[in-house]
């Protein structure tokens, strides 16, 4: 009886033990994951030499590394991808490092994942690149990057029927900037009369819009 007691009580120390382990990992990770908000980067990377990981997740599966991106902190993405950052994990809005750093055309951000392994065949949520929400927000620079980027599926079409060009057409304001992007994204080898899902090309939708100058570019 002494013996079975005896095996008891250290079953139920392991068990309180292991509970107690993983209060200090949860602890930890939310740790990590505030000291990414607030950018605390000395915080960050004491935390990652001592074994966290990397690629913990929030509650709505953001990476530390897509928390960075999302508050535009630089240095620190920079500090996680030394870490080995996975640059294309997706949190539950769909969102990835990548994808939200075109989106918002954070160029800096967009070569350094282009350099540590950003993937192609990623989507957000409406099934488009980084690419095509840099053309709808007129992220010049953003999009002479991606454009020109070995491989990079310029003409992809989203859920909605539209590729960047159309993007760049129907949701900007025929400005200079998407006048730039439009000549881009055709010096880049993007198909100029590739039409939307209503059988619509990027000619007739910048010439119903009154953009005479993405018109001419497009025709020229």
């Amino acid at each position: 009886m002494r013996i079975i007691m005896m095996t008891f009580i250290s079953l139920l120390t392991l068990q309180s033990c292991s509970a107690n382990d993983s209060i200090v990992i949860n602890m930890d990770e939310q740790l990590i994951i505030e000291a990414v908000e607030r950018d605390d980067k000395i915080t960050v990377e004491q935390a990652l030499k001592n074994g966290i990981s990397v690629n913990i997740t929030d509650s709505k599966k953001r990476t530390l590394l897509l928390i960075a991106t999302n508050n535009a902190n630089t240095e620190m993405a920079k500090l996680l991808v030394a870490y080995g950052a996975d640059v294309n994990k997706q949190a539950d809005n769909m969102d990835s490092p990548f994808l939200y750093a075109g989106a918002t055309g954070q160029t800096e951000l967009v070569h350094l994942y282009l350099m540590n392994g950003a993937r192609f065949d990623v989507f957000n949520r409406y099934n488009g690149t980084a690419l095509i929400p840099a053309c709808e927000r007129g992220h010049v620079e953003t999009v002479r990057l991606l454009s020109n980027t070995k491989d990079y599926p310029i003409n992809h079409i989203n859920r909605l029927g539209w590729t960047g060009l159309i993007e760049a057409i129907i949701l900007g304001d025929g400005t200079a900037k998407y006048q730039q992007i439009v000549q881009i994204l055709k010096d880049a080898g993007a198909q100029m009369d590739l039409a939307d899902n209503q059988g619509v090309t990027p000619l007739e939708l910048a010439e119903r819009l009154g953009f005479t100058e993405l018109a001419n570019i497009i025709r020229g």
